[in-house]
């Protein structure tokens, strides 16, 4: 059942949904997305954590304390709607399931959860631009300029 139908008096803003996980490689490093859909200015709470071999380990957290193995490796970036773990020196020994999981101060629904297995061999690429996507506004203006520069080039013929 969704929690959000349950409150409408506190209206569904308190949902904080986890829209997408996905994960990449970025050189050495694997980059773990936690896409969400925010419904509220509250405070964001984060926690990555892997499951391999039946145990759970914390990567990075606000949430709780992370392991001593991956605090060095680990960091996390935020961005509009979007918690970004970077591991370095990603090896098969990384491998598992990643679970991201959010909460925001004050929420009442409980913790939005998701997992991703990660298996190094079928990991792609991180694709080069996909941060700078995050701010549309020049990809906007090179769209709405290649046609402009099309014509330039036909005038100058």
């Amino acid at each position: 059942s969704n929690p959000c139908l349950l409150l409408p008096v506190l209206q569904a803003a308190h949902c904080q949904m986890i829209k997408d996980l996905s994960a990449c490689l970025l050189g050495q490093s694997l980059r773990v997305d936690c896409r969400y859909e925010n419904k509220t200015s509250n405070p964001l709470t984060y926690e990555f954590s892997i499951t391999k071999d039946n145990r759970k380990h914390v990567i990075h957290s606000t949430i709780s304390v992370s392991e001593n193995v991956y605090r060095s490796r680990a960091n996390v970036t935020m961005h509009k709607n979007l918690v970004c773990l970077h591991l370095q020196s990603f090896t098969t020994s990384d491998e598992g399931v990643y679970m991201c999981e959010l909460k925001a101060t004050n929420d009442y629904t409980g913790n939005q959860i998701k997992n991703i297995t990660v298996i190094k061999d079928k990991l792609e690429k991180c694709a080069g631009f996909s941060l700078l996507i995050q701010n549309t506004s020049w990809l906007l203006l090179l769209l709405l300029s290649l046609p402009l520069l099309q014509a330039v080039d036909f005038v100058s013929l």
